[in-house]
């Protein structure tokens, strides 16, 4: 049975979460993920661990910031795969890129895949 965009939604944040835990020792505050025909945007907030923030503080302005988003690309560069599966269980379709950024002034991270195509799903009744 195809899910519901909510649910695909759902299960990308679940995923996303568990991942930014296991990886990066901590999971965000707050995760939304959506679904737009093939692109799936997923917004994590408060994903900075407490020796990233201090970092960035101590540092100067540019250096710190740089630091910090050359080893946050690295570590999902090298998770790539595993997220591109997880993304790939959840919509049924492959992805064909993955882009990425974060603040070092928000805490903000985002992470966008593009698909191979629009994943099917059903539509939700409306009451």
């Amino acid at each position: 049975m195809l899910k519901t965009r909510g649910e695909i939604e759902a299960a990308v944040c679940q995923g996303m979460s568990q991942f930014e835990l296991e990886y990066m020792g901590r999971g965000p505050k707050e995760i939304r993920t959506y679904l737009i025909e093939d692109v799936l945007i997923v917004r994590l907030q408060g994903v900075l661990t407490a020796a990233e923030q201090h970092l960035v503080a101590k540092l100067p302005a540019e250096k710190g910031r740089d630091l910090l988003k050359q080893v946050r690309s690295q570590l999902i560069e090298i998770a790539r795969p595993k997220l591109e599966v997880l993304v790939e269980e959840i919509t049924g379709i492959k992805p064909k890129s993955l882009h990425h950024d974060i603040s070092t002034i928000s805490g903000e991270e985002i992470v966008v895949f593009t698909l191979l195509e629009a994943p099917e799903f059903r539509e939700t009744k409306k009451h």
